[in-house]
């Protein structure tokens, strides 16, 4: 890992915020009744960490340095998910009186999450021609002794 590294990694979180953010404004008029832009955001967030995740890793089809996937999965879908968003939706549909929608935001929001991380899961490990997919361990997960140069 270099000097730029974490630099890198920010500008993959600029990325990704701003993606959130038009994404929001595109889906603006749906998000009435629920926050139908964030569960997007976060299931498309959730597919796409999955997707690249599987198709990258050290013996995947197409395999990337550490760096790269610690710009893509940390710094890109770190800054367009929307976890903090999420939950304070969620307290806000409580406290204006709609617990049935506060229930419906988590119970989306983690069916369509993991619906999502295993469809690129199974996407990806399709690509890589695998029964057995390698470990998705996010990138900060692993010892630096098994980075990759």
């Amino acid at each position: 890992m270099t000097f730029l590294t974490p630099l890198s990694i920010a500008v993959g979180g600029a990325i990704g915020t701003l993606l959130r953010y038009y994404t929001g404004l595109l889906m603006m008029g749906w998000s009435q009744r629920l926050p139908w832009a964030t569960i997007f955001i976060n299931t498309t967030g959730s597919f796409a960490i999955a997707f690249f995740g599987i198709l990258t890793v050290t013996g995947a089809r197409f395999p990337v340095s550490n760096e790269m996937r610690l710009i893509f999965m940390v710094g890109i879908c770190g800054g367009y998910t929307t976890f903090s968003s999420f939950s304070l939706q969620t307290l806000d549909l409580l406290r204006n009186g709609a617990p049935g929608r506060a229930f419906m935001n988590v119970a989306l929001s983690l069916l369509f999450g993991l619906g999502a991380v295993t469809a690129g899961y199974l996407c990806a490990t399709s690509l890589n021609n695998r029964q057995n997919a390698p470990a998705l361990a996010a990138p900060m997960d692993r010892p630096a002794a098994q980075e990759e140069n």
